[in-house]
């Protein structure tokens, strides 16, 4: 199927979402979208704010009440209604996907793999909902016990820039397939997706109060849904700071429940044995996709010094061959990064790494005048107490570690307070199982990266998070589970 891309895509929506219609925020306020593209402003969206957040947790309880439609409503219901956004969402992939990429900066044809990728989330999970099933269990004594697998209740979702549709579905899908009701944050670079996204809800059946949107900053929109006293619970994907942040307001308001996926700085391990045009490939991808902007990238390139010196010199020439320019235009594979905090902070790290003594294969610097486009960049002989090989950089810059044995590979693999994925390449199946069995981290690939899909569950080790995206773990963290326990008559009454 042949997608227009348009980079003159109209914006429909800039208010907030509470209660199935947009509305101003209390305060008026508003604030800039900017195109990463131009550095220009798109457009003013409404800033919500505490009292915003008050308006729509109020709106969703009351959805929640025993007794709503939302409540009373049949799970295989749910299920249609996540069935019938899927449909909507795919009908409407090219305007979602021009409108991602508007905001976002990332090549048109990446935001429709985004957006294909949450249809098959919402399809995943509209199966999941009549599906969620509790125990029976052998107790002792004179009693018979079961389970209920309950909704949480009013979940805060607060999502990043990165990727603003998909990351909408793998939270917003759980939490509905299970029958809770959300507020939705999203990221205050990237509005516009989640606020036509609305639109669908919308269209799509549900209830007035199941699905609010709030539109804001994280101290004040985002700390005022942590905080809140009538939230169950948040789940957060962002960096390790603010996921801190969260973890500590939740614990000193209701002790809400919380879901953290956080950074990361994941390496992605060669070995003397793999296919060098093969593995280059791999690296190069898990480093650069998404303009680097990815938790999980492979950020730390560890490979065997016997094949080093080839791998760097193929390394730079692939990123060599990286088109950087508008997002709109198909030849295009890497846009520009977010906004001018995120470019300044990588430019700022390239130059950490120029000092410390790595070496600069290519890359380092800005592209053109406007916009944040940043030159691909690969960094060899970097050492692990090097801030580039220790920070998450969140940006196109790659750094080339070497070692000389699988131990010494796996030991400093784990050295780092992250742990969200890491990768080996290896023809040895024994190499492959040592590693993935020693290494902490929440996934581990062999021979590939970022192979990832809504059944397999994400999430970290350490300080890259907790709990689980994707998959039925994902769908169980929304959920409560409550123990009924009956006595048996022993005799006739």
């Amino acid at each position: 199927m042949n997608f227009k891309a348009d980079p003159k895509v109209a914006v429909k929506y800039t208010q907030l979402f509470i209660n199935n219609e947009f509305v101003d925020s209390a305060s008026k306020k508003t604030f800039p979208v900017i195109n990463p593209s131009t550095g220009t402003v798109i457009c003013e969206v409404q800033e919500g704010d505490k009292a915003d957040v008050e308006k729509a947790v109020a709106a969703a309880k009351k959805a929640f009440e025993i007794g709503s439609v939302w409540r009373t409503m049949d799970a295989s219901d749910r299920g249609r209604l996540l069935e019938k956004l899927a449909d909507l969402v795919e009908r409407n992939v090219e305007y979602l996907a021009n409108l991602n990429t508007l905001e976002n900066g990332k090549p048109f044809l990446d935001s429709i793999g985004d957006v294909m990728f949450a249809v098959k989330t919402f399809r995943y999970y509209a199966g999941c909902a009549d599906k969620i099933h509790g125990k029976t269990l052998s107790a002792d004594g004179v009693t018979f016990s079961y389970t209920r697998i309950e909704p949480v209740g009013v979940c805060g979702l607060i999502i990043p820039w990165n990727f603003p549709m998909l990351l909408i579905s793998n939270k917003f899908g759980p939490a509905i397939a299970a029958g809770n009701v959300v507020v939705l944050k999203p990221a205050e670079q990237t509005p516009l997706t989640a606020l036509y996204f609305a639109t669908l809800v919308k269209e799509a059946g549900f209830p007035p109060g199941v699905v609010n949107i709030v539109p804001g900053y994280g101290p004040t929109a985002g700390g005022a849904i942590t905080k809140h006293m009538d939230v169950d619970k948040v789940s957060f994907t962002g960096s390790t700071e603010v996921g801190k942040i969260i973890q500590q307001a939740a614990g000193s308001s209701n002790t809400k429940r919380v879901t953290l996926e956080m950074g990361g700085k994941s390496p992605l391990v060669i070995c003397a044995d793999a296919d060098l045009d093969e593995a280059v490939e791999i690296a190069h991808n898990a480093l650069f996709f998404n303009q680097g902007e990815c938790c999980c990238a492979g950020s730390r390139t560890l490979v065997h010094e016997d094949i080093y010196d080839a791998f760097v010199a193929k390394s730079k020439e692939r990123a060599g061959k990286r088109v950087v320019g508008c997002p709109f235009d198909p030849k295009t594979t890497q846009g520009p990064q977010i906004d001018d905090e995120q470019f300044n902070k990588i430019l700022s790290l390239i130059e950490a790494g120029k000092k410390e003594g790595a070496k600069l294969e290519c890359g380092g610097g800005r592209i053109g005048s406007k916009g944040y486009f940043v030159e691909p960049t690969v960094f060899s002989n970097v050492t692990d107490n090097m801030r580039i090989a220790k920070e998450e950089i969140f940006g196109p810059v790659m750094q080339i570690l070497k070692f000389k044995t699988l131990e010494e590979a796996i030991e400093r693999s784990n050295n780092t307070e992250y742990g969200l994925a890491a990768a080996v390449i290896t023809k040895d199946i024994n190499k492959a199982i040592l590693y993935s069995q020693q290494v902490r981290a929440g996934t581990i690939w062999v021979n590939c990266f970022f192979a990832g899909s809504v059944q397999t569950p994400f999430g970290g080790f350490k300080m890259s998070g907790q709990g689980r995206e994707f998959g039925t773990d994902a769908l169980h963290a929304y959920c409560e589970i409550k123990t009924v326990t009956i006595k048996i008559p022993q005799k006739n009454s």
